[in-house]
């Protein structure tokens, strides 16, 4: 995508966003030279406000509810004046706008999308699908969009106009602008135009309607423009009338709504009195990434071909806002955990049962009586042991099947140890304790370690001494009681390689956590000690998840300075690493969308916007650290991975899933990216 680069960091154009606007002016109905001056008041107050694309209600200039007024010619001149007005003002404002009027085209009356900018009309869109049903009789007054035999009008004082519902109208100077209008019923059809022009390139579609109100009928425009936006992987504005509109058998509620591949992004409050608009974010690049992964877009692009190759193309250059801009649309700090409480208690709920569903399928598929799990008193053995529990029971299996083994080491702290203990009494799995020292110092003498005879030497081949004495113990005891073992590891230490290759933590016979992140886990976890019964074993359960959920990360395999075995693990991993929700925040934008550095540095600071130690200089030293260890130093270690479910549309690291990679591939080009990032 090109990308204006002469703007500053800060400034949401570069990173491939466009600011849109969707406006309802308070209108009064027969009145085109008011509509046009509160069009165009308004119109500035968006652009003044960064707004480049701004669209209006339907028959904005005259109003909707004219009725038969609509045939008379004083009053369909007063509206061509009033679009005149609008063209005009556009000359010295910089946003594109997109109005509504009755216009003449060879004897014949249209409800039309005018668009302007730059003191040029750039084109007309008629609406191509006339209700006359219910309480609309348009076919009364207007013709439907077909009826037209031109694909040019002249006008007064435009000349020669594109007219048509051909026309998709794209910024030079944004390329991945390009816009599309239709009018109110065309997205209520079995097949709107807005399809066949997001198909020939359009990303985002525009519907000027007007849409009287009536009960439920609010939500059911969601859900329009929600399921157009999704199939057509677009933004759709959608603007609705509002007060002025005449109430003789209708009344309007004034909505404006913004969707981005389904996903709302603004919507206005509805019956007001006054004139309002919202503003939206739209991330084109975003939208051509969604397009380009997803195949099937232009599989059926081609298909549809007549319908596409006929759109005609009109260019435009934008006069972008310079200086400081930056985002007015939420992005979430932790995109793989929603905000919303009941919206998170579901995703948990589902996520559960999407990894139960796996593992009870490999297990009934396999045959094997036993689950064999190490336990630490951590996040990540917690969340498997736990699914491996609702296995048993969708089975109706006992949980004794599975055996849980909790391995303290030279670093095991006396908190997490309890907890492991803890935690298997509660979920009634066979437990076990084995010491792994006396082994890992039998190995550590084999190899001629130093740490053999007590010498704090703490490096990486200590370390996975550890890890590997664990793992192989574990495997080891799943052939002695013909089970699997399960693995813990998660998504996030997958994405950065903090895993001990083969036989450590990233070796499982199948592992349920392969692609829930860290920042996931941890609400998991918690959640599952929110829906504990309130009785003896359930708070016994809840509590000791509650303090799992609240204990530090860490690996703990290196003792502290006094040795091991104290309340609290003596290593962070976060220290080491970096915070997992700034990784996960990397993570999700990188793989989902394929943004560049600089651009996830910049949602990444809009996100964290006046969170203390989340400013801009410590986003871009812990993004290098993502960056080097993701797309250098990891992927080998990710191309053969065990089996386990893919849980959501954050994706997945498997090299059978969502991401193939070479092990051997370079970083260059991401951090020569990063390197662009500001240090302040």
């Amino acid at each position: 995508m090109t990308r204006p680069a002469h703007l500053p960091f800060d400034n949401l154009y570069r990173h491939g966003f466009v600011r849109t606007a969707v406006v309802v002016p308070r209108c009064k109905v027969a009145d085109p030279a008011h509509n046009a001056a509160a069009t165009i008041a308004l119109l500035r107050e968006a652009a003044a406000g960064g707004a480049r694309v701004v669209v209006f209600p339907e028959l904005g200039l005259s109003a909707y509810s004219c009725e038969d007024l609509f045939h008379q010619h004083a009053l369909l001149d007063a509206a061509e004046a009033a679009l005149a007005q609008v063209v005009q003002a556009t000359a010295d404002c910089p946003a594109l706008a997109v109005v509504g009027l009755p216009l003449r085209v060879d004897g014949a009356l249209y409800n039309v999308a005018a668009v302007a900018h730059g003191g040029r009309l750039l084109g007309v869109l008629p609406k191509s699908y006339l209700p006359n049903y219910g309480e609309f009789y348009e076919a009364r007054q207007f013709h439907p969009a077909g009826d037209a035999l031109v694909d040019h009008i002249e006008l007064d004082g435009f000349g020669r106009v594109p007219f048509g519902t051909d026309l998709l109208f794209q910024a030079l100077n944004l390329p991945a602008l390009v816009l599309h209008a239709e009018i109110c019923e065309d997205v209520w059809t079995p097949v709107p135009p807005s399809s066949f022009a997001a198909m020939a390139g359009a990303t985002v579609l525009l519907n000027l309607s007007a849409s009287n109100i009536t009960v439920g009928k609010s939500a059911y425009r969601h859900d329009l423009a929600a399921a157009q936006s999704a199939r057509c992987v677009a933004a759709y504005l959608y603007a609705s009338a509002g007060f002025g509109e005449s109430t003789t058998d209708l009344a309007w509620d004034g909505q404006a709504l913004a969707y981005e591949n389904g996903g709302l992004v603004a919507e206005s409050a509805r019956f007001r009195a006054d004139s309002h608009w919202i503003q939206a974010d739209i991330d084109l690049e975003r939208l051509q990434h969604e397009r380009m992964r997803q195949t099937s877009f232009a599989q059926c692009a081609a298909r549809h071909r007549a319908e596409t190759g006929r759109f005609r193309r009109i260019v435009f250059t934008l006069d972008l806002p310079d200086g400081a801009l930056p985002l007015q649309r939420p992005i979430a700090r932790h995109p793989y955990v929603p905000a919303d409480g009941p919206e998170r208690d579901a995703r948990c709920h589902e996520v559960y049962d999407i990894q139960v569903q796996g593992l009870a399928q490999r297990l009934t598929a396999s045959g094997i009586g036993c689950i064999v799990i190490g336990i630490s008193g951590g996040l990540d053995s917690t969340q498997a042991l736990l699914v491996a529990a609702r296995a048993m029971d969708r089975l109706g299996r006992p949980r004794s099947d599975i055996l849980a083994v909790t391995m303290p080491g030279f670093a095991t702290s006396s908190r997490t140890l309890d907890q492991a203990r803890r935690l298997m009494t509660a979920v009634g799995c066979t437990a076990m304790e084995i010491d792994i020292r006396p082994s890992c110092r039998q190995m550590l003498a084999d190899i001629g370690h130093p740490a053999a005879d007590g010498t704090p030497q703490y490096d990486i081949t200590f370390e996975n001494v550890q890890a590997g004495e664990r793992t192989s113990h574990l495997f080891r005891l799943a052939n002695h009681r013909n089970g699997f073992v399960l693995g813990t590891g998660d998504l996030s230490e997958l994405a950065l390689g903090w895993c001990t290759y083969g036989v450590g933590d990233h070796m499982s016979h199948y592992n349920v956590n392969a692609s829930v992140p860290k920042t996931l886990i941890r609400h998991l976890v918690h959640w599952v000690g929110t829906q504990q019964a309130d009785d003896a074993a359930g708070r016994a359960l809840a509590q000791v998840l509650f303090d799992i959920a609240a204990t530090e990360i860490s690996p703990e395999l290196v003792p502290a300075t006094d040795g091991a075995g104290g309340n609290a693990p003596a290593q962070s991993t976060e220290d080491t690493l970096g915070p997992y929700e700034l990784h996960d925040f990397s993570l999700y934008h990188t793989i989902r969308s394929g943004f560049s550095p600089a651009k996830v540095a910049f949602l990444t600071r809009h996100a964290f916007d006046g969170v203390p130690g989340r400013e801009l200089p410590v986003i871009k030293r812990h993004l290098r650290t993502f960056l080097w260890r993701f797309f250098q130093t990891s992927q080998w270690k990710r191309s053969c991975v065990p089996n386990g479910p893919k849980v959501g549309s954050g994706g997945s690291l498997s090299p059978r899933g969502d991401w193939r990679a070479p092990g051997d591939g370079e970083s260059a080009v991401w951090l020569a990216d990063w390197a662009r990032i500001p240090d302040a």
